[in-house]
């Protein structure tokens, strides 16, 4: 019997026992987070116009935008009611055939932007390109410029999101994989991938420095307001990571906070707290094929596609979780559309003048609500 055979009869069989002896409802039901508000629902939308996946959302300095990466490999900025969503910026200036709103199999020459911030001193848009590295554009926008694209020798597979210290000039980002790409992401998840690297990049020195390594799936990071830590979402744990920059536990890493779901972005509010967006939470059957990296490692080679990890994953009721922290890591509030009327598979939450802006990696469009 062939090895694949053998794969294949060790998969079915686990996967039998396991739908003997619960109910699939119950094992691809995102469960319920306790004190949660199914408010979310109510959220205003904002279509990308011919665009899909707004993965990361900023504002520049004069408050205008947001801006987000869409992807297609664009940039595109919010210029209101009458303008709309106009071109701001690309990553690739290999667009011939960037046509369509969405296709994986050329993320890698149209670019896929990820985080994105704003260097407040010089107006500058900095870029997680998933593919191309870190990259930066001007005030003006057009095409973006390289920055860095690889660390110790080690080109980037899978740049995802940053943050930027003003007072040191430096950015802190994540480089999810050194073994998958972007549009592997369920590989990385399945696999229990941990090759995973924290960086920062001084825009003084021109210098990359790997801070942590051996990360599960490193995603969201966000430095805390008064510089001492900086937080690292590590999806496949659903933790976030606190490693300390300063003080006496300088160079430590923590444990800052154990989330229901696989997280994706964070960022900071103006009271020194953190917006979580979920992807999705953990499934009781997402932590059963947690336990058994080889079975996971072992679904897309019996024919499992894209769609069904996925599923198998975020569960059959796409939905939406934002969770509030402390600066001590304590959960403060959890927002939710449960029924996905609204919105669903969100990838970023930024809390601005009374509002969340709310962005998603998968959908066509952003969310507003109103706190």
């Amino acid at each position: 019997m062939s090895s694949r055979l053998i794969v294949v009869a060790a998969v079915l069989a686990l996967l039998a026992i396991l739908f003997t002896f619960f109910n699939p409802q119950t094992l691809f039901a995102p469960p319920p987070v306790p004190g949660s508000k199914d408010h979310l629902h109510a959220a205003q939308v904002l279509h990308v116009t011919g665009a899909v996946g707004p993965e990361s959302l900023v504002f520049d300095s004069r408050g205008e935008g947001p801006y987000t990466g869409v992807a297609d490999g664009r940039i595109l900025k919010w210029e209101g009611e009458e303008r709309g969503w106009t071109e701001f910026a690309v990553t690739s200036s290999n667009r011939t055939d960037c046509v369509r709103p969405f296709a994986p199999e050329l993320e890698h020459v149209c670019g896929r932007p990820l985080g994105l911030k704003f260097d407040k001193k010089s107006g500058d848009l900095y870029i997680a390109d998933a593919y191309l590295g870190l990259k930066v554009v001007g005030p003006a926008g057009g095409l973006a410029t390289q920055v860095v694209t690889e660390a110790e020798g080690q080109p980037f597979h899978f740049t995802n999101d940053m943050d930027i210290s003003e007072d040191e000039d430096v950015i802190y980002f994540t480089d999810s994989s050194t073994i998958f790409q972007r549009r592997q992401f369920m590989l990385v998840l399945l696999s229990k991938d941990k090759t995973g690297r924290l960086m920062k990049y001084n825009k003084l020195t021109k210098e990359v420095t790997v801070l942590l390594r051996d990360l599960a799936f490193p995603n969201g990071v966000a430095l805390s307001r008064d510089g001492s830590f900086l937080l690292v979402a590590e999806t496949t744990t659903c933790k976030i990571l606190r490693l300390w920059l300063g003080g006496p536990n300088a160079g430590q890493v923590d444990t800052f906070a154990v989330l229901p779901g696989f997280p994706d972005n964070v960022r900071r509010n103006s009271k020194g707290q953190f917006w979580v967006a979920l992807h999705a939470k953990a499934t009781p059957f997402a932590k059963w094929i947690s336990s058994f990296p080889w079975l996971g490692n072992a679904l897309p080679k019996v024919g499992f596609n894209f769609k069904q990890l996925h599923t198998s994953f975020a569960g059959w009721k796409p939905h939406a979780t934002a969770i509030k922290l402390s600066d001590k890591g304590e959960i403060l509030e959890v927002l939710e559309d449960c029924e996905g009327k609204t919105l669903k598979f969100i990838s970023e939450v930024e809390e601005r003048d009374g509002k969340l802006w709310i962005a998603s990696v998968l959908m066509p469009f952003i969310g507003i609500y109103k706190v």
